[in-house]
């Protein structure tokens, strides 16, 4: 280790964390706000599982459709700008979906939602590897530690409101005011200046000068590199299956298969997305000491063990412990196979982190439609055997990722 490494990272730098801790934040606690109205949304507008599966398909549909274009918003007008703007317009699709009175408004809604969520994905992401690089040290699976912060956040908002009979829209107008305020306070606090292809270390002084460059990338390594892409997307994958399952389909598993209230049914999400924290903080001192893979592997057996009994001895309690030990599970996956993506040889530096977060996205487009057919034909507990099943593939691709490192 250098002595780069372990000097205090510059005030800048900080506030630069801080900000894109905000952003996560907001990105997780915004869409977490709609989650828990889904029963009722659902009721409302008559429809049933396979009809609501491609409804809220439309989400991950907007998502891949903009995915692309992330990369050059963020290149033209800076990824700080791009991710706080798509914070705004995510809040204003949420809104309308939360008020929508016919299931085409309602797939519309969270399609303009979804797009826009796909901007601010990629973007703080890089902003977040920006900082991470001028910290000389792994910080990534905090910020998407806050992120889950904001979506616990956002669901047990949610699910207060429920209790205390608050209407959607004054509830989701005010979740999407207040955290459209939050992000526009902290793009003052982002990095300045345009995107870079290597973004220097802090010295720790404060002035933000004689810094070191970052190391250099290796040389292209062809269709290997291309084949550890592909792992590395269904790595990713794997781990928006799982959160899809918590986010499209654990309040109406609780509430209509095994019966929870409203606002108890809300607490698997709130489990699953709690449980990734958990995850998350720990998620860098694990990766340190045992290496992504193990660490990988160790949590795809959680998660499909865990959620696998869940299923296998349906009780209220037992689900909630499911989801909860597949979101701890799970919680590293994406920002693993982010951070390893966008340090593959031979790829520009944003390349694999644009390609990996656009693809993965497939897995919240056909998650949801999938798991509703399986349902309607069957039931939605066997439509959920996708968690476990999310599982074992990681066990099969994670080898991609790096061991420990002696």
């Amino acid at each position: 280790m250098t002595v780069d490494v372990l000097r205090r990272p510059a005030l800048v730098d900080r506030r630069a964390c801080l900000a894109v801790a905000v952003l996560f934040f907001t990105n997780g606690a915004l869409f977490a706000n709609l989650l828990p109205r889904y029963p009722q949304i659902k009721a409302d507008l008559g429809v049933g599982n396979a009809a609501y599966g491609l409804a809220v398909a439309a989400f991950p549909a907007g998502a891949v459709v903009a995915g692309l274009a992330a990369g050059v918003l963020v290149r033209r007008f800076g990824s700080a700008r791009v991710a706080v703007g798509g914070t705004l317009l995510t809040g204003v699709g949420i809104l309308a979906a939360g008020l929508a009175d016919s299931v085409a408004v309602f797939a519309g809604a969270l399609f303009l939602a979804g797009a826009m969520d796909a901007f601010t994905d990629v973007a703080q992401n890089a902003h977040g590897l920006r900082v991470q690089r001028r910290y000389g040290r792994s910080i990534i699976n905090s910020f998407h530690a806050i992120w889950s912060i904001g979506a616990v956040t956002g669901g047990s908002m949610a699910a207060a409101a429920i209790a205390l009979g608050v209407a959607r829209g004054p509830h989701l107008l005010f979740s999407a005011v207040v955290f459209a305020v939050a992000a526009c306070v902290a793009l003052r606090y982002c990095l300045p200046g345009p995107e870079t292809d290597a973004e220097p270390a802090a010295d720790g002084d404060g002035d933000g000068e004689d810094r070191a460059p970052a190391p250099a990338r290796g040389p292209a390594t062809g269709l290997r590199t291309g084949w550890v892409l592909a792992a590395l997307v269904l790595i990713a994958t794997a781990g928006t299956l799982v959160e899809d399952a918590g986010m499209s389909w654990a309040t109406l598993y609780l509430s209509d298969s095994l019966h929870a209230t409203a606002a108890l049914a809300a607490s698997g999400y709130v489990a699953l997305v709690g449980a990734q924290f958990v995850g998350r903080i720990v998620g860098d001192r694990l990766v340190d000491r045992f290496g992504q893979r193990a660490v990988a592997r160790s949590g795809a057996l959680i998660a499909a063990v865990g959620m696998g009994c869940a299923l296998a001895v349906p009780t209220v309690p037992g689900t909630v412990l499911g989801f909860a030990a597949a979101g701890f599970g799970v919680a590293t996956l994406v920002p693993a196979a982010m951070h390893e993506a966008d340090e593959l040889p031979g790829l520009r530096p944003g390349s694999g982190l644009t390609l990996v977060s656009w693809l993965m996205r497939l897995g919240f487009l056909l998650s949801p439609p999938v798991v509703g057919l399986v349902a309607d034909a069957t039931s939605l507990r066997v439509g959920l055997l996708v968690v476990p099943l999310a599982g074992m593939l990681v066990l099969v691709c994670a080898g991609v990722l790096r061991p420990r490192r002696d």
